[in-house]
């Protein structure tokens, strides 16, 4: 005799109807963020914040979820959300954060989960040199030596011999010094005088002074964000009447907002997209990049686009193109996946982004060559194309 199957009770449909939502939460994409979109960076990391919104909603058929947090630019927050995303969110991918240290810092934390990361930091110490931990970890801004290199370029062309340095007392500017020394000595510069400074001083004047004693003929200043401007002005304030060189990490609107006619006639090398609409229609990036700002502006206004959020953008590229093909191989939330989707952005090939092509490899981890940079210079509160 057939047995009559039991009723299904409401208990039955909960449990039924839970387990129907858990297999269709597994097959999100879930991406982590934390940026820096308060404190000392947060010029840097709102744009890159906005971009977040910008970024697909869908990928491979799939939905993709982004938990954004901010970690107001400070080290030991950073490390907490990185906690948080992995352990509370079960992402399969983080991006974050803004910053080098913050970068840095969260290096063990992803290496542990075996979770791939792209930083939006600088530092090639993010990826480099590659190891167990380091091969989760990529990132998307041009390394110190490529922008050291345009620098050392454009010194020498300009008949420069000396130079002073003053940076961020952090791993960004102790970076950037590294670099910077190999690049002057390629082109047979001198750097007579080193200082640094905390992002968060508000007074520089004792360092200045000692920069100025050595007499060079150009000065680099290794910060990045608003805190970049009180060197330059103090060198201004002084009389100093060399020529002022800025990193990639001042190129935004708040530098120039802040800044004002002190930064006036500063050259800096930054990543195309910072001047995509001056660029020759042969440049490469010039496509892709004012698809970028396209984007931004229509959402934020014109003139609103920074090269933070392209590092952002960039990041959300590289996911995109990644994604569709560890979606092949294992579903989202799994080990599986996580494993997969960093070997699939190991493995992208001549991506065009914000910043430049991307091509990567087990041994690099950015993938960007010299189609990536491009020397500016600030008129008149305004960036302009300086080849």
């Amino acid at each position: 005799m057939k047995k009559t199957p039991a009723p299904r009770t409401p208990r039955t449909l909960l449990a039924l109807a839970a387990a129907l939502l858990s297999t269709a939460a597994l097959a999100d994409i879930n991406v982590g963020v934390t940026v820096s979109a308060t404190g000392p960076a947060a010029s840097l990391g709102i744009p890159e914040k906005n971009t977040i919104a910008l970024m697909p909603k869908t990928i491979g058929g799939e939905k993709v979820n982004y938990i954004v947090l901010d970690d107001a630019s400070d080290t030991t927050t950073a490390v907490a959300n990185t906690r948080k995303l992995l352990t509370e969110h079960k992402v399969d991918i983080l991006i974050g954060s803004t910053t080098t240290p913050n970068s840095l810092a969260m290096i063990d934390a992803v290496a542990e989960a075996q979770t791939p990361m792209i930083s939006m930091a600088a530092s090639a110490r993010i990826v480099e040199p590659q190891d167990a931990k380091k091969r989760w970890v990529f990132k998307t801004p041009q390394n110190d030596i490529q922008m050291s290199l345009a620098i050392a370029e454009h010194m020498a062309a300009a008949g420069v011999r000396t130079v002073g340095f003053i940076g961020f007392a952090d791993a960004y500017g102790e970076g950037w010094f590294q670099e910077f020394t190999k690049a002057v000595e390629l082109k047979k510069l001198r750097v007579v005088a080193s200082e640094r400074y905390a992002r968060t001083d508000t007074s520089v004047t004792g360092q200045i002074l000692k920069l100025m004693s050595a007499q060079p003929d150009a000065i680099l200043i290794a910060g990045s964000g608003t805190p970049a401007v009180l060197p330059q002005r103090t060198l201004k304030e002084r009389g100093y009447a060399g020529k002022l060189y800025q990193t990639h990490g001042v190129a935004n609107a708040d530098f120039l907002r802040v800044g004002g006619k002190d930064v006036e006639g500063t050259f800096l090398p930054a990543g195309p997209v910072l001047v995509a609409d001056q660029l020759p229609a042969s440049h490469p990036v010039r496509k892709s990049a004012l698809a970028y700002v396209a984007a931004y502006e229509a959402a934020h206004g014109k003139g609103s686009v920074s090269t933070f959020g392209g590092h952002a953008w960039d990041a959300g590229l590289l996911m995109s193109a990644a994604a569709p093909v560890a979606l092949k191989k294992a579903r989202p939330g799994t080990p599986e996946f996580r494993a997969a989707l960093r070997d699939a952005i190991e493995q992208v090939r001549e991506l065009p982004g914000a910043h430049g092509i991307f091509s990567l490899s087990a041994a690099d981890h950015l993938g960007l060559d010299q189609r990536a940079r491009v020397m500016v210079r600030i008129d008149k509160g305004t960036w302009k194309y300086a080849p």
